[in-house]
């Protein structure tokens, strides 16, 4: 898809989450949700707390959404949110952020830079399909009460209180739930991320 329809799509998609569709927000979830954790995971190493901070910046974004004018492109919209937020949570949790950010104004060019110095774009694009049908498969295997804890977090963005009001359980459970669902994914994903490792270190 052509980058002008790419844009066109999103700011469609946009439009339609502003006049109230909410399954088109979700849409832009899916589509941008790898791209923004992999951007918050170069401040946050700590893969379930950047989980939960590109899901905070999902949910900002939503919230936000209705100031979005198509002025710049989406991406480069969410690209400032997660940044921001992820900036943000270091603070709140005492620790600095890095000093070497990518410049927002640069958003848009950051990810065409990485493809122009990366020879295995196929490889990454393979890559990053196989990490998206493995999380999702591993979503769907997993029990009920962990898969709807999961997707109310994940998906829906619910807070721990109001998935518990949700599931009729104690947050502890649902904290619980929520840690077991993550790790049986991290299982899951393991085996092609050591490959991605290995393949890095190949490339070097």
């Amino acid at each position: 898809m052509a980058e002008s329809d790419t844009e066109h799509l999103d700011h469609d998609l946009v439009r339609r989450v502003q006049q109230g569709d909410t399954a088109a927000f979700d849409l832009l979830v899916r589509k941008y949700q790898h791209r923004i954790a992999a951007l918050i995971g170069r401040y946050i190493r700590d893969w379930s707390e950047c989980q939960d901070v590109a899901q905070d910046t999902f949910i900002r974004a939503y919230r936000a959404i209705g100031s979005f004018r198509g002025d710049a492109q989406f991406y480069t919209w969410l690209h400032r949110i997660a940044v921001n937020t992820a900036k943000n949570h270091l603070v709140a949790s005492n620790r600095r952020p890095p000093t070497d950010d990518v410049e927002i104004e640069d958003a848009e060019h950051f990810d065409s830079a990485i493809r122009l110095r990366d020879n295995d774009t196929p490889e990454r694009e393979l890559m990053r399909q196989q990490l998206e049908q493995t999380v999702m498969r591993a979503v769907e295997a997993l029990p009920d009460e962990l898969r709807t804890a999961i997707t109310l977090r994940e998906v829906e963005g619910l807070s721990y209180e109001e998935i518990a009001q949700r599931m009729d359980c104690p947050i502890g459970t649902v904290r619980s739930r929520i840690f077991r669902a993550r790790e049986a994914i991290d299982v899951e994903l393991a085996p092609l991320m050591d490959n991605e490792t290995a393949s890095q270190r190949a490339v070097r």
